[in-house]
């Protein structure tokens, strides 16, 4: 990934609504410089969950598991699901309002032999290669493949090991918008969002 701007998050980006956010989020880049190397992935495939939205966690109001939603936006939210997976989000909303975008897929970039050791570990197997476009196209996937986990909840993404940039050089696409996958309220409404076309959106 060639140099890349804050600058982009730093103005006004987290004044926008959630849904604005979830759809202006596609093709910046997440980046996570850990002891084991670092990991880039494009933001391919986001879903928007708003405070008043059945299927978000921050709709029955404040709790020790989803209390990093309520703070500022531009914040991690990390949490565990399944009882086997962690999702990673982003803090959208203003301070003491509930929300935030699921990042569902990413497009590997830099640390793909990483992010291959890291899930082929995960699954306790050896000597066998995922898809290049399979590393990342699923929200517990690409927690793994970038190496994220729980004590990042709350980190502030436009500093520190884990960040968000956005690149100039990103090229043009178009935006598919669908309904969320895998939830049973508020499965009816499109907010879930990816680029089409692009091979790591986890499904079409």
């Amino acid at each position: 990934m060639k140099k890349s701007s804050k600058s982009f998050f730093e103005r006004n980006f987290w004044k926008q609504s959630t849904v604005t956010v979830a759809q202006k989020l596609l093709g910046t880049f997440l980046v996570h410089n850990s002891s084991e190397g670092r990991t880039v992935g494009r933001i391919v495939e986001t879903e928007a969950y708003l405070s008043d939205d059945p299927a978000c966690h921050a709709a029955r109001g404040e709790t020790p598991r989803n209390r990093v939603m309520f703070g500022p936006p531009g914040h991690a939210y990390i949490y565990f699901i399944y009882g086997m997976y962690h999702c990673f989000n982003v803090v959208t909303a203003p301070l003491g309002k509930g929300e935030a975008v699921l990042i569902r897929s990413l497009e590997p970039v830099e640390g793909l032999e990483l992010m291959q050791k890291r899930r082929l570990s995960h699954r306790q197997r050896q000597n066998q290669h995922i898809p290049e476009k399979e590393l990342c196209n699923g929200p517990g996937k690409l927690v793994i493949a970038m190496g994220m986990h729980r004590s990042l909840n709350g980190i502030y993404l436009m500093k520190g090991p884990l960040s968000l940039y956005f690149s100039k050089e990103t090229p043009s696409f178009k935006i598919k918008t669908t309904t969320r996958i895998g939830i049973r309220e508020g499965a009816d409404l499109p907010l879930r969002f990816y680029i089409q076309g692009n091979p790591s959106v986890s499904k079409k």
